[in-house]
């Protein structure tokens, strides 16, 4: 059974950081490409952020600069730390997993979210 659980969402005030880690477990870690999603109150789901199982990143413009995503592969988890934070970067955020084989195709994994807020 795969799981992935989230955790170090909360309020925090404008300017201020928060850690977010994701726990994987029932997968093979280092070979899924991990990511953070968000989903803000009547808006659809975006990326903010991806690292490959080789460490490279990708980012969302809105969060360039400000989030830095990374992994531990020992520990089957996934990072984020968010900067600078603003109130548009309130939302709830998800972690994924996700795998491309040629025979197999695309097995996608999702987590349950962790609510961020950023308010003063």
């Amino acid at each position: 059974q795969v799981q992935l659980v989230e955790s170090g969402g909360g309020l925090v005030q404008p300017g201020g950081s928060l850690r977010l880690s994701c726990t994987a477990s029932g997968i093979p870690f280092s070979a899924y490409t991990m990511g953070w999603y968000r989903q803000a109150p009547g808006k659809q789901r975006e990326l903010v952020a991806t690292i490959t199982g080789g460490t490279s990143t990708n980012y969302a413009d809105s969060v360039k600069g400000r989030f830095a995503i990374s992994r531990d592969n020992t520990k089957n988890t996934l990072y984020m730390q968010m900067n600078s934070l603003k109130s548009e970067d309130t939302a709830v955020y998800y972690c994924n997993a996700r795998r491309v084989r040629v025979i197999t195709g695309t097995s996608q994994y999702w987590g349950q979210g962790t609510q961020v807020t950023v308010s003063s």
